[in-house]
């Protein structure tokens, strides 16, 4: 018996060799979000991990008739103390300690709130369903395809307040003194306020060239995951940008003035235009402009031709090599340009003159028929800052830049087209981040014993 013992023990630790061994690909930054969630000072006696989640397990979004109830689940850590606040932005829904009552058609996003943490669901309420309607539905059955989910974006509409401002109040607003004390747009109508007078809406620091990449990315099957969960407000007018974990982070407002990548791509990317304060030239002066140091130059299309720049790798279904869309560029205004000697290492626009770097967002813009681009599956937006030489896709999360590809990656010779190389595309899994699969890390115990004795 004893023998035995011993065989099923040395055979238990080579299954979890191998086990450690072919799953390091599937961890995929998971380690990452537990670390981060770390608090350093736990007590003596901890295994230095502070159980801080707070989420509403299950649907992004529900639909409930009137009169019917649902209870949330709330998965809470340990750490977490305090009374959780649960609201609704909609009187067609009530929740009390996580119950949804459905009183009347309309739609609300629920919330849950403890501290700085805070989770939401979209909740559509429709009109009770008579003998009927499920007759109708039942009779339609036969009607579907029978087909799957194809893995399309989703796009959600959030329900919201009453705009806070209802009148211009920036009239004879002090220039110096708005940007002196400089907080940005809080709302669409503010936005629109602002850019009729040549103020800015979103952040105002200064860009460094490489983008700020999340210290987490949801990845599946070795993929990262490009978020296609589309959150707008009712007017379509608000874009709401979530974090790497599905969570609202910042609001984008349509007609707002933008400088910082992560919110001039997000602009594009729900929008497909770019943002008040840029303009299609590819000269501009900041002196005679109303936004001054904050003008951005260029909306030119993109060929894509790389027959031509032999360097520059192949963007998705790109018109110039054969495809249907057709893509657009336009410059991003950082710090300075230093991968590349073309270009100077000096600010883009030092409120004086514009000296343009090397840094482009490019995004498709038109579809085969040169139409506008207005089906959000089919927009892709890239980022290079060495000029077409490698790109990183912009995966419509804060922090979410695909791996980079093309050129440079690989050794080839800036701009050269006799010594490239650039690498494809790299694809990436389409989903929603909410959902996004985490590994499981399993604990082995083997009794203590010898082995060999």
């Amino acid at each position: 018996m004893r023998n035995i013992l011993k065989i099923l023990a040395a055979l238990l630790l080579i299954i979890v060799f191998v086990f450690n061994t072919v799953s390091c690909d599937v961890i995929n930054g998971v380690i990452d979000k537990i670390q981060n969630s770390t608090d350093n000072d736990t007590p003596d006696g901890d295994d230095g991990q502070t159980d801080d989640r707070f989420y509403i397990d299950g649907e992004l979004k529900y639909e409930l008739q009137v009169g019917d109830t649902l209870n949330l689940v709330l998965v809470r850590g340990e750490s977490l103390e305090g009374d959780v606040l649960w609201t609704s932005s909609n009187s067609c829904a009530a929740v009390e300690d996580g119950v949804i009552t459905a009183l009347s058609v309309g739609q609300a996003v629920i919330k849950a709130s403890l501290g700085d943490k805070s989770d939401r669901v979209l909740v559509t309420v429709v009109e009770e369903k008579t003998d009927t309607d499920n007759k109708d539905e039942d009779n339609n059955k036969d009607d579907t395809d029978g087909s799957e989910d194809d893995g399309r974006g989703d796009t959600v509409i959030v329900p919201g307040t009453d705009d806070p401002i209802t009148s211009d109040p920036y009239e004879n607003v002090d220039m110096e003194e708005f940007y002196e004390n400089y907080t940005p747009a809080v709302s669409y109508m503010d936005a629109q306020y602002r850019s009729q007078h040549g103020l800015m809406s979103g952040s105002i620091e200064d860009q460094d060239q490489k983008p700020t990449i999340s210290a987490y990315q949801p990845r599946s099957n070795g993929r990262l995951i490009r978020n296609n969960v589309y959150l707008f407000s009712e007017d379509g007018n608000t874009y709401y940008v979530v974090d790497c974990y599905g969570e609202v982070a910042f609001e984008i407002y349509k007609g707002g003035a933008y400088v910082i990548l992560e919110e001039v791509a997000a602009y594009v990317f729900a929008f497909g235009e770019i943002p008040a304060n840029h303009i299609t030239a590819k000269k501009g002066s900041p002196s005679q402009s109303v936004w001054g140091k904050y003008l951005r130059l260029n909306h030119s299309k993109f060929s894509g031709d790389t027959s031509k720049y032999r360097y520059e790798p192949v963007l998705p279904n790109i018109s110039g090599c054969g495809g249907d869309l057709t893509y657009y560029e336009m410059d991003i205004g950082t710090t300075g340009t230093d991968c590349d000697p073309g270009y100077s290492i000096v600010p883009y626009n030092d409120g004086r003159k514009i000296t343009r770097g090397a840094a482009r967002i490019v995004y498709s813009y038109k579809d085969k028929n040169g139409d506008k681009i207005i089906d959000l599956d089919e927009r892709y937006v890239f980022y290079t800052y060495n000029h077409y030489n490698d790109f990183q896709e912009y995966l419509n999360y804060e922090g979410g830049w695909g791996e980079m590809f093309g050129n440079i990656t690989v050794g080839g010779v800036l701009s050269s087209n006799s010594s490239y190389n650039p690498t494809p595309y790299v694809p990436v899994v389409r989903g929603d981040l909410k959902k996004a699969v985490e590994t499981v890390i399993v604990y082995y115990y083997v009794p203590k014993f010898e082995l060999f004795a």
